[in-house]
This record gives C-alpha cells, structure tokens and sequence, in this order.
C-alpha cells in the first residue's frame, strides 16, 4: 500500500514530467562508452536501473572509439523541471585500466573540483557525488561481468559549457570551482510545484490518519525515509516526503493531529528549522553558521571553536569540528528543531521528536521527545 503522497503523487495528480539527474546521464554515456570498449559497438539507446529499480534508456548525442578509450554523450531531460542543467550535454570517457586498478573517477572540462571541507568528498575530489559514482562502479561491474571482463577502468565526466552553467548554482560559493556537480540519489528529476507538494503533504497526512496511524514522520528525502524506518519500522503510509516544506507538515497536522511526528533529514537542512525557517530550499533560507556558533557555545564549545563554526563552509564542515571537539552539535539542532516544530504546532496534541542525519544516512543528532 502506498501513501498517496510525496513526489509519486506530485506526478500522478498533477501530469508533470519527470527527468532525470546528471547522475543518471552520466551513469547511461558511462555504460555506453564501457560497452562499446568491450564489443566494439555502443549500445543506443542505453538502458540503465536507478536506485528504485526504474530502467529509462537514453539516446546518444555523440559517440567515439579510439583504442583503448570510448566517449559517449547524453542530453539531460530534466522533465517539466526549471533545471538549469537541462539540455546539458553529458559526456563520460572511459578508458580501460591495468587489472587490479579499480574504478577512478576524473573531472572532465565543465565538471567541478572539490577546494572546500564539509561536502560527502574529500578536497581535491572531482564533484561526482557518491550514489553517482556507485551507480556507474555498477553499470560498469555488470557490463565487465556480462563479457569476462576485469572491470578496471578510468571514467572522465565532462559537461559542455558546464563551467559558465555552474555560475547559475551554489557551486562557487561551497567551493566546487571549474563546473557543476554529478549529483542525484535516486537518478530522478522531480518537477518542482509548490502547491502539488503541499497539496501531495496533505494527502500523505489524511491517508495515515484514514489508517488508523498514530505516528508519522515528516522526512527530507530517500535517504531520511530509509533512515526512519530503520529506527521506528514504520509502513509506508506513515511517510510524508515533506521535501523542504517542513512549514506545510507542521501547520496541517496542527489542523489534522496525530499522536507522534517524527521529522527526519539531513542536518544542514534541519539546522534552517532549528533557526525558525519552515522553508528549508536553498533558494529561500540559507545555514546560519554563526547561529550554529551560539548553539555550539551553548553545548560547551570555546570561542576559538565558535570562530572555527562561523567560518566553516557549510553545516556538515561545523557539525564535524564539533564532533571532534566532543560538543553535541547534531544534538543540539534537533533540540531546537523540536522546539521550533512544537512552537508552530501551537498546543496541537502532537509529540514530536526531530532526527539530524548525514548524506549518507548515519544519524548525527536526536532529540527527545517532547510535547505540548
């Protein structure tokens, strides 16, 4: 049984289309340009499996064979989605390593460089994120496996004009310099609708309390859905894929109450609620590293530490000095976090306890639970 909400809603009820990630494209010229090292030709389409088990297959818009390397190319769909990157030209060149070699990942002209501490990859890194990056390690196993192949091979992404697209995002000012971000975890591009996705929020709440649900969780994303359900075992009915409308969670089930509410994700994202923002896009409210600084200072953190927390470039770099500094930062956010929901919910009869996660899922932070 399904919820009726979130993103699989957003798409049934309002007819948007959906695209597909950089991660996704990558994976598919990746899979293409590996295939035709192996069998001399290039598959195309190219179909590749996402992380929830969809296949989409994707055109070439340029191939090339030379020796011991092979280039393919992908336009992104981003669907009914203002992306930025949409019709951005994907291209992965792979060429093939000495056995034992691995997997390497390279940044091609328009893909981004890591300069910065504080994202899911160390400095230095090309920006190809890590679900990306595992995706296409898969293709690549599967494709070595299917023709008795080693598998050890150099994969260069690149993006056309990737480096003046990148000025249009938040690139530059997290430190990734020269072009875009490889990103996506699921492999798809939701088209975004504010009114689609409160309205889909709504409809998650109504179809749990028609349920006879007591406790629902309010989650950012996939990976804070996975991470909820691992600690509480809830159905599926009982997630709300509140996206960055945390605002729209907490003022409808101040109308519609259940018993418990659980609100999960990331821990940049929370530490916006814990500041008092109910819009947590990047777009509309940003991280307050100096208010991170006063909540650290509350947790125990010198003012050397407190200067170090300011001038981090993002809030997992802040969240990481304190966890080496042994202050509770994680645990702090979700705390206030807490409180913030509880201060919306008004006196509704509504438990609430708040998860911090990091990207790769590992809880970070907890509060109590607490209510009215």
């Amino acid at each position: 049984m399904t919820s009726g909400g979130g993103r699989e809603a957003q798409l049934k009820h309002t007819g948007l289309r959906p695209g597909w990630t950089t991660g996704a494209c990558a994976t598919a010229a990746t899979t293409a340009a590996y295939t035709a090292l192996l069998t001399g030709d290039f598959p195309d389409p190219v179909t590749i499996t996402l992380p929830k088990g969809q296949t989409p297959a994707f055109a070439l818009t340029a191939e090339s064979l030379s020796g011991g390397s092979a280039m393919a190319a992908v336009v992104k769909d981003a669907g009914d989605d203002p992306d930025v990157t949409h019709g951005a030209v994907i291209r992965s060149t792979v060429r093939l390593l000495p056995p034992g070699s691995g997997v390497v990942f390279r940044a091609g002209p328009g893909v981004g460089t890591v300069t910065l501490p504080g994202l899911p990859l160390d400095v230095g890194e090309p920006a190809i994120n890590p679900v990306p990056r595992q995706l296409m390690r898969e293709h690549v196993a599967a494709a070595a496996a299917a023709h008795g192949a080693p598998g050890d091979v150099e994969i260069t992404v690149s993006v056309d004009n990737g480096a003046e697209i990148a000025r249009s995002t938040w690139n530059p000012r997290i430190g990734i310099l020269g072009g875009l971000s490889i990103l996506g975890t699921t492999g798809v591009v939701v088209p975004y609708s504010c009114s689609a996705w409160i309205d889909s929020i709504r409809r998650g709440v109504d179809v749990a309390r028609a349920g006879g649900l007591t406790h629902v969780a309010g989650c950012t994303g996939s990976t804070s859905e996975r991470t909820v359900t691992g600690i509480y075992d809830l159905p599926e009915i009982a997630l709300l894929d509140m996206g960055d409308f945390a605002g729209a969670v907490l003022k409808y089930i101040r109308r519609h109450p259940v018993d418990r509410l659980t609100v999960c994700g990331g821990f940049a994202k929370l530490s916006k609620l814990a500041a008092g923002h109910l819009d947590l896009h990047s777009a509309r409210s940003q991280v307050d590293k100096a208010f991170l600084a006063d909540l650290a200072r509350t947790g125990g953190a010198p003012e050397t530490l407190a200067a170090e927390i300011t001038a981090a470039n993002t809030g997992l770099a802040a969240l990481r000095l304190c966890e080496a500094a042994a202050v509770p930062l994680g645990d702090l956010v979700a705390a206030r976090a807490r409180d913030e929901a509880l201060a919306v919910l008004r006196g509704a009869p509504v438990a609430v306890d708040v998860i911090c996660i990091d990207r790769a899922g590992t809880v970070v932070g907890r509060s109590s639970v607490a209510g009215p």
